[in-house]
């Protein structure tokens, strides 16, 4: 059985209310010869069948023999710039798309929520409706909002709410923290994604926010970033250098197991590396699905995993995703 963690959507709840009051969810809706698109930030771009369609998310999952998909909202449709007014009702407008599709489905569908989360009460309170109304056991947060960190205290009330409340963190890029050099051959995406999720978790370590959120569990796209790979110096310079213990004295190293990572790293090697460092209890599938930087053939890139055993293909696959979504 395979659980995927990392697979997207668009709900036409969503599109739907952006046709009918173009702008005031910051993106428009056109109609092109039977195909919708969608702008966002100035650029319009076709909203694919498995992004809005479950009859073709479920062909999808098929081909690639996926079992389980827990629906994320697509990084394109972060609409962390928008005032309360439009972000509150945008974010109950993409939930109750979500959970459309799962109710279409709920075998092969699970949902994760997703929050306005540049305005901490109207996340909190969106945040209790869906988990109270849907059941959901995941939240899906960006790896920054607007170019604030996670870690920063005014996201702490909803962290802290997920923890209670017994739901895992899902982050995802969606904006280029760096700058100079990102704007060719697509570095946005192919670097800055991971860096987005490398700073995030940095800040996370070296902030406190893991040493009070005691029991949050975050899983990380990409493979993590580049964390796995940078995990010696970040512990390397938290031991000899004061000023990064300033808001933690635990060691990056230890705090290290508490993050889970979708083993999508594009390199059999690299996903060998990802479950030799962390265990094959920290790692779960990811596709990214519909879009193009999915693995071109999910069932291969497992199999091309140099060593891995029954036990570790089990974990992966399955157990670990079924743990975190409670289904052990």
């Amino acid at each position: 059985m395979i659980i995927d963690l990392h697979n997207h959507i668009i709900p036409l709840t969503l599109i739907d209310a952006a046709r009918r009051e173009p702008g005031r969810y910051g993106m428009r809706v056109e109609d092109r010869d039977g195909k919708i698109f969608y702008e966002r930030r100035g650029k319009f771009s076709e909203l694919q069948p498995g992004f809005c369609n479950a009859e073709a998310k479920l062909a999808a999952m098929d081909e690639m023999g996926i079992d389980v998909a827990a629906l994320s909202a697509a990084p394109p449709i972060f609409l962390h710039h928008l005032p309360v007014e439009a972000a509150a009702p945008a974010a109950t407008l993409i939930n109750d798309g979500i959970a459309q599709f799962v109710e279409k489905n709920p075998a092969r569908f699970r949902g994760m929520a997703y929050l306005p989360m540049q305005h901490p009460d109207a996340a909190i309170a969106e945040l209790e409706r869906v988990v109270r109304d849907y059941k959901f056991k995941a939240v899906e947060i960006a790896t920054s909002i607007e170019g604030a960190q996670l870690a920063e205290p005014q996201f702490r009330p909803i962290l802290r709410t997920i923890e209670q409340l017994g739901c895992f963190v899902f982050t995802h890029p969606y904006q280029c923290s760096a700058k100079g050099g990102m704007d060719d051959y697509d570095f946005y995406n192919l670097l800055g994604f991971p860096f987005d999720t490398t700073l995030m978790v940095s800040h996370l370590m070296f902030s406190g926010a893991l040493d009070e959120l005691k029991s949050l569990k975050f899983v990380l796209s990409h493979g993590g970033g580049y964390i796995p790979y940078q995990i010696g110096r970040l512990a390397h310079g938290h031991k000899l250098r004061a000023s990064t213990r300033r808001d933690s004295k635990t060691s990056p190293a230890e705090l290290l197991r508490r993050f889970y990572f979708d083993a999508l790293t594009h390199d059999p090697q690299a996903a060998r590396y990802l479950i030799d460092k962390v265990g094959a209890d920290r790692v779960v599938i990811g596709t990214d699905h519909p879009f193009d930087m999915g693995p071109e053939n999910l069932r291969a890139s497992i199999d091309a995993i140099p060593g891995l055993t029954a036990d570790e293909r089990a974990q992966i696959c399955q157990r670990t995703a079924a743990t975190l979504l409670g289904e052990t």
